[in-house]
Protein backbone atom coordinates (compact mmCIF):
# COMPACT_ATOMS: atom_id res chain seq x y z
CA UNK A 1 0.00 0.00 0.00
CA UNK A 2 1.03 3.67 -0.66
CA UNK A 3 1.82 5.41 1.98
CA UNK A 4 -1.46 7.61 3.30
CA UNK A 5 -1.63 10.82 4.37
CA UNK A 6 -4.77 11.86 6.58
CA UNK A 7 -7.85 13.66 4.02
CA UNK A 8 -8.73 15.65 7.36
CA UNK A 9 -7.05 19.11 7.01
CA UNK A 10 -7.48 20.62 10.52
CA UNK A 11 -4.03 21.28 11.18
CA UNK A 12 -4.15 23.29 8.25
CA UNK A 13 -6.90 25.03 9.30
CA UNK A 14 -4.95 25.30 12.82
CA UNK A 15 -1.61 26.78 11.40
CA UNK A 16 -3.26 29.55 9.24
CA UNK A 17 -5.19 30.81 12.63
CA UNK A 18 -2.19 30.75 14.55
CA UNK A 19 -0.59 32.44 11.61
CA UNK A 20 -3.13 35.44 11.67
CA UNK A 21 -3.38 35.87 14.83
CA UNK A 22 0.00 34.77 16.53
CA UNK A 23 0.56 37.10 19.87
CA UNK A 24 -2.71 38.44 19.76
CA UNK A 25 -4.75 37.19 22.97
CA UNK A 26 -4.47 40.14 25.00
CA UNK A 27 -6.12 42.07 22.44
CA UNK A 28 -7.14 46.10 22.48
CA UNK A 29 -10.40 46.89 22.08
CA UNK A 30 -9.35 48.24 18.04
CA UNK A 31 -8.26 44.77 17.42
CA UNK A 32 -11.62 42.90 18.18
CA UNK A 33 -12.91 42.76 14.45
CA UNK A 34 -9.78 41.62 13.16
CA UNK A 35 -9.42 38.71 15.81
CA UNK A 36 -13.74 37.94 14.79
CA UNK A 37 -12.65 37.98 10.96
CA UNK A 38 -10.04 35.27 11.85
CA UNK A 39 -12.25 33.05 14.00
CA UNK A 40 -14.65 33.32 11.19
CA UNK A 41 -12.25 31.65 8.50
CA UNK A 42 -10.99 29.39 11.12
CA UNK A 43 -14.89 28.20 11.53
CA UNK A 44 -15.06 28.20 8.09
CA UNK A 45 -12.03 25.89 7.44
CA UNK A 46 -13.12 23.71 9.83
CA UNK A 47 -16.65 23.24 8.26
CA UNK A 48 -15.11 22.60 5.07
CA UNK A 49 -12.81 19.62 6.22
CA UNK A 50 -15.65 18.30 8.71
CA UNK A 51 -16.68 15.48 6.51
CA UNK A 52 -13.04 14.16 6.55
CA UNK A 53 -12.62 14.67 10.36
CA UNK A 54 -15.23 13.09 11.59
CA UNK A 55 -13.45 10.68 13.83
CA UNK A 56 -10.78 13.18 14.35
CA UNK A 57 -9.94 14.54 18.34
CA UNK A 58 -8.24 17.31 17.24
CA UNK A 59 -10.91 18.74 14.51
CA UNK A 60 -13.41 18.07 17.50
CA UNK A 61 -11.53 20.32 20.17
CA UNK A 62 -11.08 22.91 17.32
CA UNK A 63 -15.02 23.27 16.92
CA UNK A 64 -15.44 23.64 20.23
CA UNK A 65 -13.14 26.10 21.25
CA UNK A 66 -14.13 28.36 18.28
CA UNK A 67 -17.03 28.53 19.89
CA UNK A 68 -15.84 29.62 23.09
CA UNK A 69 -13.51 32.15 21.62
CA UNK A 70 -16.15 33.78 19.77
CA UNK A 71 -18.53 34.05 23.08
CA UNK A 72 -15.66 35.06 25.24
CA UNK A 73 -14.82 38.27 22.25
CA UNK A 74 -18.32 38.30 21.55
CA UNK A 75 -17.85 37.88 17.90
CA UNK A 76 -20.59 37.21 15.50
CA UNK A 77 -20.87 34.16 13.09
CA UNK A 78 -21.80 36.24 9.98
CA UNK A 79 -19.51 38.61 8.55
CA UNK A 80 -15.78 38.53 6.83
CA UNK A 81 -13.67 35.88 6.68
CA UNK A 82 -10.51 37.28 5.32
CA UNK A 83 -7.42 36.53 7.60
CA UNK A 84 -5.51 39.55 8.22
CA UNK A 85 -2.19 39.28 9.75
CA UNK A 86 -2.59 40.87 13.38
CA UNK A 87 0.00 42.42 15.00
CA UNK A 88 2.71 40.67 17.00
CA UNK A 89 2.91 41.68 20.65
CA UNK A 90 6.03 42.06 22.01
CA UNK A 91 8.07 38.62 23.55
CA UNK A 92 6.78 37.86 27.37
CA UNK A 93 2.99 40.00 26.55
CA UNK A 94 1.42 36.97 25.81
CA UNK A 95 0.00 34.49 28.16
CA UNK A 96 2.83 34.22 29.94
CA UNK A 97 2.82 33.98 33.90
CA UNK A 98 5.59 33.81 36.31
CA UNK A 99 3.70 33.23 38.94
CA UNK A 100 2.24 29.75 38.69
CA UNK A 101 2.00 28.15 41.81
CA UNK A 102 5.08 25.92 42.77
CA UNK A 103 3.22 22.39 42.23
CA UNK A 104 2.94 23.51 38.36
CA UNK A 105 6.71 23.29 38.31
CA UNK A 106 8.02 19.43 39.07
CA UNK A 107 11.48 19.91 40.23
CA UNK A 108 10.52 23.01 43.02
CA UNK A 109 7.76 20.70 44.46
CA UNK A 110 10.14 17.64 44.09
CA UNK A 111 12.48 18.79 45.98
CA UNK A 112 11.09 19.81 48.85
CA UNK A 113 10.18 15.90 49.83
CA UNK A 114 12.88 14.14 47.96
CA UNK A 115 15.86 13.52 46.60
CA UNK A 116 16.52 15.07 42.59
CA UNK A 117 14.45 13.20 40.28
CA UNK A 118 15.49 10.43 38.28
CA UNK A 119 15.35 11.66 34.49
CA UNK A 120 14.68 8.91 31.70
CA UNK A 121 14.61 9.43 27.66
CA UNK A 122 12.30 7.26 25.03
CA UNK A 123 12.79 7.88 21.38
CA UNK A 124 11.27 6.57 18.05
CA UNK A 125 12.49 7.32 14.62
CA UNK A 126 13.11 5.87 11.16
CA UNK A 127 11.94 2.50 10.21
CA UNK A 128 11.03 2.46 12.75
CA UNK A 129 13.46 2.29 15.92
CA UNK A 130 12.42 2.33 19.26
CA UNK A 131 14.79 3.23 22.37
CA UNK A 132 12.58 2.51 25.37
CA UNK A 133 12.79 3.90 29.40
CA UNK A 134 15.28 0.94 30.26
CA UNK A 135 17.29 1.79 27.55
CA UNK A 136 15.85 -1.59 25.01
CA UNK A 137 16.67 -0.59 21.76
CA UNK A 138 14.73 -2.73 19.35
CA UNK A 139 13.61 -2.24 15.27
CA UNK A 140 9.87 -2.91 15.19
CA UNK A 141 7.19 -3.22 12.17
CA UNK A 142 4.42 -2.02 14.41
CA UNK A 143 2.55 -0.50 11.28
CA UNK A 144 -0.80 1.27 11.87
CA UNK A 145 -1.83 3.40 15.46
CA UNK A 146 0.08 2.45 18.40
CA UNK A 147 0.38 4.31 21.96
CA UNK A 148 4.20 5.21 22.78
CA UNK A 149 3.04 6.51 26.34
CA UNK A 150 -0.11 6.20 28.36
CA UNK A 151 0.34 7.13 31.90
CA UNK A 152 -1.62 9.54 34.08
CA UNK A 153 -0.24 12.80 32.82
CA UNK A 154 -0.49 12.02 28.83
CA UNK A 155 -1.26 9.72 25.90
CA UNK A 156 1.20 9.63 23.39
CA UNK A 157 0.20 8.02 20.31
CA UNK A 158 1.98 7.32 16.34
CA UNK A 159 1.00 6.00 13.51
CA UNK A 160 3.08 3.92 11.12
CA UNK A 161 2.87 3.71 7.03
CA UNK A 162 4.66 2.11 4.37
CA UNK A 163 7.29 4.32 3.23
CA UNK A 164 7.67 2.70 -0.75
CA UNK A 165 4.08 0.69 -2.23
CA UNK A 166 5.05 -3.23 -1.60
CA UNK A 167 7.84 -2.43 1.13
CA UNK A 168 8.86 -3.71 4.08
CA UNK A 169 9.57 -0.41 5.86
CA UNK A 170 7.04 1.74 7.65
CA UNK A 171 8.08 4.82 9.02
CA UNK A 172 6.11 7.43 11.61
CA UNK A 173 3.39 9.98 9.39
CA UNK A 174 1.33 10.99 12.14
CA UNK A 175 1.54 11.86 15.98
CA UNK A 176 -0.87 12.47 18.64
CA UNK A 177 0.46 14.14 22.01
CA UNK A 178 -3.18 14.45 24.40
CA UNK A 179 -1.63 16.73 27.95
CA UNK A 180 -4.28 15.50 30.65
CA UNK A 181 -6.28 18.29 32.61
CA UNK A 182 -3.53 18.78 35.67
CA UNK A 183 -5.06 20.48 39.06
CA UNK A 184 -4.90 24.84 38.66
CA UNK A 185 -1.97 24.12 36.46
CA UNK A 186 -3.02 23.09 32.92
CA UNK A 187 -6.31 22.34 30.71
CA UNK A 188 -6.28 19.38 28.11
CA UNK A 189 -4.07 20.15 25.35
CA UNK A 190 -4.03 18.30 22.33
CA UNK A 191 -1.07 18.46 19.92
CA UNK A 192 -1.05 16.74 16.50
CA UNK A 193 1.71 16.80 13.70
CA UNK A 194 1.84 14.53 10.26
CA UNK A 195 3.51 14.26 7.25
CA UNK A 196 4.38 17.97 6.14
CA UNK A 197 2.63 19.37 8.50
CA UNK A 198 4.75 20.15 12.14
CA UNK A 199 2.60 22.88 13.87
CA UNK A 200 3.85 25.26 16.15
CA UNK A 201 0.64 25.21 18.22
CA UNK A 202 -1.91 23.01 20.18
CA UNK A 203 -4.95 21.98 17.87
CA UNK A 204 -6.76 24.52 19.50
CA UNK A 205 -4.46 27.38 18.68
CA UNK A 206 -2.74 27.79 21.30
CA UNK A 207 0.55 27.78 22.62
CA UNK A 208 0.22 26.77 26.52
CA UNK A 209 -1.82 25.28 28.52
CA UNK A 210 -4.84 27.55 28.35
CA UNK A 211 -6.50 29.55 31.05
CA UNK A 212 -5.39 28.57 33.96
CA UNK A 213 -3.37 30.36 36.59
CA UNK A 214 0.05 27.77 36.03
CA UNK A 215 -0.83 27.86 31.84
CA UNK A 216 2.71 28.73 31.41
CA UNK A 217 3.92 25.37 32.52
CA UNK A 218 3.01 23.86 29.56
CA UNK A 219 4.33 25.75 26.49
CA UNK A 220 5.57 24.57 22.59
CA UNK A 221 8.50 26.51 21.31
CA UNK A 222 9.23 26.37 17.94
CA UNK A 223 12.92 25.61 17.00
CA UNK A 224 13.76 25.28 13.24
CA UNK A 225 10.28 26.14 11.45
CA UNK A 226 7.94 22.91 10.06
CA UNK A 227 10.83 20.90 10.59
CA UNK A 228 11.46 20.92 14.79
CA UNK A 229 9.30 21.79 17.95
CA UNK A 230 10.04 21.09 21.87
CA UNK A 231 7.02 20.99 24.57
CA UNK A 232 8.09 21.79 27.46
CA UNK A 233 5.69 20.55 30.40
CA UNK A 234 7.50 22.08 33.80
CA UNK A 235 4.41 20.74 35.72
CA UNK A 236 5.74 17.14 34.96
CA UNK A 237 8.93 17.69 34.46
CA UNK A 238 8.74 16.51 30.74
CA UNK A 239 10.43 18.12 27.84
CA UNK A 240 9.02 16.62 24.23
CA UNK A 241 11.37 16.73 21.05
CA UNK A 242 9.66 16.65 17.98
CA UNK A 243 10.69 16.69 14.25
CA UNK A 244 10.03 16.33 10.43
CA UNK A 245 12.70 14.53 8.98
CA UNK A 246 12.35 14.13 5.18
CA UNK A 247 8.52 13.35 5.14
CA UNK A 248 8.38 11.42 8.24
CA UNK A 249 8.24 12.50 11.97
CA UNK A 250 10.50 11.42 14.75
CA UNK A 251 9.96 11.53 18.52
CA UNK A 252 12.52 11.89 21.60
CA UNK A 253 11.43 12.47 25.17
CA UNK A 254 12.59 13.37 28.82
CA UNK A 255 10.71 12.13 31.87
CA UNK A 256 10.77 11.50 35.42
CA UNK A 257 10.70 7.78 36.43
CA UNK A 258 7.92 9.08 38.90
CA UNK A 259 5.77 10.36 35.92
CA UNK A 260 6.73 7.05 33.59
CA UNK A 261 4.92 4.83 36.13
CA UNK A 262 1.91 6.80 36.77
CA UNK A 263 -0.49 4.23 35.84
CA UNK A 264 -3.56 3.28 36.96
CA UNK A 265 -3.13 -0.24 36.13
CA UNK A 266 0.20 -2.01 35.27
CA UNK A 267 -1.51 -4.54 33.81
CA UNK A 268 -3.61 -3.14 31.72
CA UNK A 269 0.20 -0.82 30.00
CA UNK A 270 0.69 -3.66 27.93
CA UNK A 271 1.62 -1.26 24.59
CA UNK A 272 2.46 1.00 26.19
CA UNK A 273 5.59 1.13 23.97
CA UNK A 274 7.71 3.46 25.92
CA UNK A 275 7.36 1.16 29.17
CA UNK A 276 7.45 -2.09 27.88
CA UNK A 277 8.18 -2.37 23.83
CA UNK A 278 7.22 -3.47 21.06
CA UNK A 279 5.23 -6.98 21.37
CA UNK A 280 7.27 -10.09 19.95
CA UNK A 281 5.78 -10.76 17.35
CA UNK A 282 6.43 -6.67 15.80
CA UNK A 283 9.76 -7.05 16.90
CA UNK A 284 12.51 -7.45 14.19
CA UNK A 285 15.68 -9.18 14.62
CA UNK A 286 18.50 -6.45 14.09
CA UNK A 287 21.16 -8.50 14.39
CA UNK A 288 20.03 -11.00 12.13
CA UNK A 289 19.05 -8.61 9.44
CA UNK A 290 22.13 -6.69 9.43
CA UNK A 291 24.34 -9.62 8.74
CA UNK A 292 21.68 -10.39 5.74
CA UNK A 293 22.40 -7.35 4.60
CA UNK A 294 26.23 -7.46 4.90
CA UNK A 295 25.48 -11.34 3.13
CA UNK A 296 23.69 -9.75 0.31
CA UNK A 297 25.85 -7.12 -0.46
CA UNK A 298 28.46 -9.26 -0.81
CA UNK A 299 26.70 -11.91 -2.72
CA UNK A 300 25.61 -8.16 -5.52
CA UNK A 301 29.47 -7.93 -5.66
CA UNK A 302 30.21 -11.20 -6.93
CA UNK A 303 27.53 -11.12 -9.50
CA UNK A 304 26.53 -9.25 -12.79
CA UNK A 305 26.69 -5.56 -12.24
CA UNK A 306 23.11 -3.89 -12.54
CA UNK A 307 22.40 -0.56 -12.96
CA UNK A 308 20.70 1.43 -9.89
CA UNK A 309 18.97 4.65 -9.27
CA UNK A 310 20.96 7.35 -7.43
CA UNK A 311 18.65 6.94 -4.10
CA UNK A 312 19.75 3.13 -3.79
CA UNK A 313 22.01 1.58 -1.83
CA UNK A 314 24.81 -1.02 -1.44
CA UNK A 315 25.90 -2.08 2.13
CA UNK A 316 29.45 -0.40 1.64
CA UNK A 317 27.86 3.02 0.05
CA UNK A 318 25.06 2.84 2.94
CA UNK A 319 28.04 2.27 5.96
CA UNK A 320 30.39 5.22 4.32
CA UNK A 321 27.02 7.68 4.56
CA UNK A 322 25.98 6.77 7.73
CA UNK A 323 29.88 7.20 8.80
CA UNK A 324 29.30 11.23 8.08
CA UNK A 325 27.39 11.89 10.16
CA UNK A 326 27.24 8.64 12.84
CA UNK A 327 31.46 7.86 13.29
CA UNK A 328 30.60 5.80 16.23
CA UNK A 329 29.00 2.63 15.05
CA UNK A 330 26.49 1.79 17.43
CA UNK A 331 22.72 0.77 16.81
CA UNK A 332 21.85 3.95 15.67
CA UNK A 333 24.96 3.89 13.22
CA UNK A 334 23.17 0.49 12.55
CA UNK A 335 20.06 1.94 12.57
CA UNK A 336 21.36 4.32 10.28
CA UNK A 337 22.81 1.33 7.79
CA UNK A 338 19.62 -0.54 7.49
CA UNK A 339 17.33 2.19 6.51
CA UNK A 340 19.32 3.66 3.76
CA UNK A 341 19.23 -0.30 2.37
CA UNK A 342 15.68 -1.01 3.36
CA UNK A 343 14.19 2.72 1.41
CA UNK A 344 16.79 4.10 -0.09
CA UNK A 345 16.21 7.78 1.12
CA UNK A 346 18.93 9.76 2.38
CA UNK A 347 16.75 11.51 5.00
CA UNK A 348 16.20 8.31 7.24
CA UNK A 349 20.14 8.76 7.79
CA UNK A 350 19.37 11.92 8.94
CA UNK A 351 16.42 11.26 11.29
CA UNK A 352 19.02 8.80 13.22
CA UNK A 353 21.59 11.46 13.22
CA UNK A 354 18.70 13.75 15.14
CA UNK A 355 17.78 11.20 17.12
CA UNK A 356 21.35 10.80 18.82
CA UNK A 357 21.51 14.25 19.34
CA UNK A 358 18.39 14.23 20.98
CA UNK A 359 19.61 11.35 23.40
CA UNK A 360 22.54 13.16 23.81
CA UNK A 361 20.45 16.48 25.42
CA UNK A 362 18.00 14.72 26.66
CA UNK A 363 19.33 11.52 28.45
CA UNK A 364 20.71 12.35 32.23
CA UNK A 365 22.95 9.42 32.15
CA UNK A 366 25.65 10.30 29.80
CA UNK A 367 27.52 7.12 30.15
CA UNK A 368 24.28 5.90 28.55
CA UNK A 369 24.29 7.36 25.17
CA UNK A 370 25.88 4.79 22.16
CA UNK A 371 24.12 1.50 22.83
CA UNK A 372 26.11 -1.51 21.15
CA UNK A 373 23.49 -4.42 21.30
CA UNK A 374 20.43 -5.21 22.05
CA UNK A 375 19.12 -5.16 25.90
CA UNK A 376 16.45 -7.89 25.55
CA UNK A 377 16.71 -10.73 23.52
CA UNK A 378 13.62 -12.10 21.61
CA UNK A 379 11.89 -15.35 22.20
CA UNK A 380 12.50 -18.13 20.38
CA UNK A 381 10.43 -18.19 16.99
CA UNK A 382 10.44 -14.59 16.98
CA UNK A 383 14.02 -13.26 15.43
CA UNK A 384 12.30 -11.88 12.83
CA UNK A 385 8.25 -10.99 12.42
CA UNK A 386 5.52 -13.77 11.74
CA UNK A 387 8.16 -16.68 11.87
CA UNK A 388 10.05 -15.34 8.61
CA UNK A 389 13.54 -17.10 8.25
CA UNK A 390 17.18 -14.96 8.16
CA UNK A 391 17.05 -16.78 4.73
CA UNK A 392 13.84 -15.11 3.64
CA UNK A 393 14.46 -11.85 5.36
CA UNK A 394 17.69 -11.33 2.82
CA UNK A 395 15.78 -12.86 0.00
CA UNK A 396 13.22 -9.67 0.63
CA UNK A 397 15.76 -7.59 1.20
CA UNK A 398 17.04 -8.46 -2.08
CA UNK A 399 13.61 -7.87 -3.66
CA UNK A 400 13.44 -4.58 -1.60
CA UNK A 401 16.83 -3.22 -3.72
CA UNK A 402 15.11 -5.08 -7.24
CA UNK A 403 11.94 -2.40 -5.94
CA UNK A 404 13.91 0.46 -5.84
CA UNK A 405 15.68 -0.06 -8.94
CA UNK A 406 12.50 -0.27 -10.83
CA UNK A 407 11.14 3.06 -9.02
Amino acid sequence: LPAVTSPCKILKCNSEFWAATSGSHHLGAEEAPEFCTALRAYAHCTRRTARTCRGDLAYHSAVHGIDDLMEQHNCSKDGPTSQPRLRTLPPGDSQERSDSPEICHYEKSFHKHSAAPNYTHCGLFGDPHLRTFTDTFQTCKVQGAWPLIDNNYLNVQVTNTPVLPGSMATATSKLTIIFKSFQECVDQKVYQAEMDELPAAFADGSKNGGDKHGANSLKITEKVSGQHIEIQAKYIGTTIVVRQVGRYLTFAVRMPEEVVNAVEDRDSQGLYLCLRGCPLNQQIDFQTIRSAQATEGRARRKGPSLSAPPQAFTYETATAKCREKLPVEDLYFQSCVFDLLTTGDVNFMLAAYYAFEDVKMLHSNKDKLHLYERTRDLAPGNTAPSGTSPALWAALLCLSQCWLGLL
